[in-house]
């Protein structure tokens, strides 16, 4: 009888790796989602303005949130 290859493949420590991206990328879309409402509709800020802080900050966001699950 035989092992199932993909079991050795997969290790023990893959899912939380894939639980720790998914946060990273849902902090980053949550930051970004934000901050585009915030200056689009609460500051009045033009499309192009709204979406360069939504990109920059959602980037931040990320890194903080890498940082965060490296502990």
């Amino acid at each position: 009888m035989r092992r199932d290859p993909t079991i050795h493949l997969a290790g023990p420590g893959r899912g939380a790796a894939m639980k720790s991206w998914r946060y990273i990328a849902l902090h980053t879309l949550a930051a970004a989602v934000f901050i585009f409402a915030l200056q689009r509709f609460l500051l009045h800020a033009s499309l192009e303005s709204s979406l360069l802080w939504a990109l920059v900050l959602g980037g931040c966001a990320a890194g903080l949130a890498y940082s965060q699950s490296n502990r």
